[in-house]
């Protein structure tokens, strides 16, 4: 059984902002969010076709879906994000930060100030800027932030990819610092963090020869697909199921890292 053939009664109805939508995790997610009844803000950039494709699945499955387009390394436009997506639906009960990407795989000792930049504004900033305008939001009626990590933020990463790990692994501790700021308004802040996932992701960054040896590290014994992260979503975004869960990071790896 697919978990969005599961009913969660109390995410009918919310209105959930997911950035980086248009594909991989973002888009099974916004799927998977409508198919509860939840509103969903689909956010994407360049991925203009694939943002359209996701949100046609969803209308076509009767959902609600509200297209919202902005570049997450751009402070300014995140806000405007998250703003487009409160006013498109009158309220907003939750925020997914879930845009981010590797820009490119470089070792520390080619390290340049330039690159950092790039990968710290796509999966720092962003968080930051997107969680910084939802927060009002979100204190009318309590709500949820969850962050998506990564598998690189605790193993190091590997193959150029120690800045990219070294961002999400930032991210990991400012879920932490916003849950402890944000449960006095009754605003749950946690995290997820994929392992090896096959999506468009990892065929722009990673070989053939590199996913082999992951999965050859992976108790499981298959590479994970975009759906088998959404459960873990959907019952951290559920009062009812999670009330009592702050500051966490849940891993969805196969096996491959057991903190």
């Amino acid at each position: 059984m697919s978990t969005t053939s599961l009913t969660i009664p109390d995410l009918a109805g919310k209105a959930v902002l997911i950035t980086g939508a248009s594909t991989g995790i973002g888009a099974a997610l916004a799927v998977g969010f409508a198919a509860q009844g939840a509103k969903v803000g689909l956010h994407y950039n360049s991925s203009v076709d694939a943002a359209e494709a996701v949100a046609q699945t969803i209308r076509d499955a009767g959902g609600t879906v509200e297209l919202i387009r902005a570049d997450a390394t751009k402070a300014d436009a995140m806000v405007e994000a998250v703003n487009a997506a409160q006013q498109a639906f009158g309220h907003l009960d939750g925020l997914i930060n879930n845009a981010g990407g590797m820009v490119a795989r470089q070792p520390y000792a080619d390290w340049t100030s330039e690159l950092y930049d790039q990968i710290m504004d796509l999966n720092a900033r962003s968080v930051l800027a997107a969680s910084h305008a939802a927060i009002p939001h979100l204190k009318v009626n309590g709500g949820f932030i969850i962050n998506t990590t990564s598998i690189a933020a605790r193993n190091g990463a590997s193959n150029g990819a120690g800045l990219y790990g070294s961002s999400k692994a930032f991210i990991a501790n400012v879920t932490r610092g916003m849950a402890k700021e944000l449960i006095a308004f009754d605003i749950r802040v946690n995290a997820v963090a994929p392992g090896v996932i096959s999506t468009p992701f990892h065929e722009r960054y990673s070989t053939d020869a590199q996913m082999q040896a992951a999965l050859g590290m992976i108790p499981q014994g298959r590479l994970g697909v975009a759906e088998d992260c959404v459960g873990t979503y959907l019952f951290l975004a559920s009062k009812a199921m999670s009330s009592y869960i702050i500051g966490q990071t849940i891993e969805v790896n196969g096996g491959q890292l057991m903190p």
